[in-house]
């Protein structure tokens, strides 16, 4: 018998699903638009989810303790703002196709009042546009939906072996006294969750790190930061990110002085996100990275579905 219900939307590949699964949660209901991910889910939860949250008719929705959402962060991210301002597009509320998804979370709280809810996205969130984003954001949750609201900027290199800042929003149907979970601060190491016997089509060819080393000489001369970033084994990684299928050059792991250095297995990218060995990666490497780089850290979410839940269960 399950201690709660919850929803999934904005689902990927089911980072949120284990976290409250963890807690003894029970998923009612999920919802993701990418084919690649569904399928992903579909393989290690037995169902394949509902797709555009647009099209989601709220009545057929079953009713629910808490909703989760990784809404799209892209138009919040400073990578996401620079690169759609460089090219004339718009970002933030202003993007119609992402941007705006948000107003449909707000649409099926207030249809299915759950007693809580967990959000998360970009920390940049709280900065875009001067604030007025996340204002905004929290207007609609606190004063229009009637939830209190808790928020905070959570950096997983405490429990996994990577410098990963992202804002939690939770809310209440009700006041309660909920604070975020304390991580312990313990060292982590990029090189515990490397794996052993790596297949060479991982190492990045001459031609790719002759041009990722040209690339970053080039911006350095400009006063710029862009470039590769090749990993020390005993501290943490950067942020995994989407793109990593592209050339992995935000992580690289040094394979000795006479070898070209090599990008993250898709096996490792899960272990950095906290993902357990049991999970099943059943696409290409190029979908893999790209999931991995969107999904949460099940052990951040984790702690924090177990500090939710308490704070349920005493009322």
């Amino acid at each position: 018998m399950p201690l709660f219900t919850f929803s999934d939307f904005f689902a990927g590949i089911g980072g949120m699903r284990l976290a409250f699964e963890s807690v003894e949660g029970k998923c009612v209901f999920s919802s993701e638009i990418d084919k690649f991910a569904r399928f992903t889910y579909k393989a290690n939860f037995g169902e394949c989810p509902e797709g555009d949250i647009r099209h989601v008719d709220e009545d057929s929705i079953p009713d629910h303790d808490i909703f989760l959402a990784g809404f799209p962060c892209q138009p919040f991210s400073i990578a996401g703002v620079t690169k759609r301002k460089s090219l004339g597009k718009p970002h933030g509320f202003s993007d119609k196709e992402r941007g705006n998804l948000f107003f449909e979370i707000a649409r099926i709280i207030d249809a299915k009042k759950p007693s809580a809810f967990l959000l998360e996205n970009v920390s940049h969130l709280k900065r875009h546009d001067n604030g007025k984003t996340f204002k905004k954001i929290i207007e609609i949750l606190r004063d229009d939906l009637g939830y209190s609201i808790h928020y905070e900027i959570i950096n997983s290199r405490w429990v996994v072996p990577q410098n990963r800042r992202r804002l939690f929003i939770v809310g209440f149907d009700k006041p309660h006294d909920f604070k975020f979970p304390d991580f312990q601060r313990k060292m982590l190491q990029i090189k515990d969750i490397l794996e052993e016997d790596v297949d060479p089509k991982y190492t990045l060819s001459d031609h790719l790190w002759k041009y990722l080393r040209k690339y970053a000489m080039k911006h350095r001369k400009k006063g710029n930061g862009f470039g590769f970033r090749i990993v020390r084994l005993n501290s943490v990684a950067g942020t995994l990110s989407a793109r990593y299928y592209k050339d992995g050059a935000e992580i690289l792991i040094p394979q000795g002085e006479n070898r070209n250095p090599r990008r993250l297995t898709p096996r490792e990218c899960a272990s950095l996100m906290g993902f357990p060995s049991t999970y099943k990666i059943v696409v290409s490497d190029t979908q893999a990275y790209k999931q991995f780089g969107n999904t949460v850290v099940v052990p951040v979410v984790e702690k924090i579905a177990g500090a939710i839940v308490q704070c349920l269960i005493k009322n």
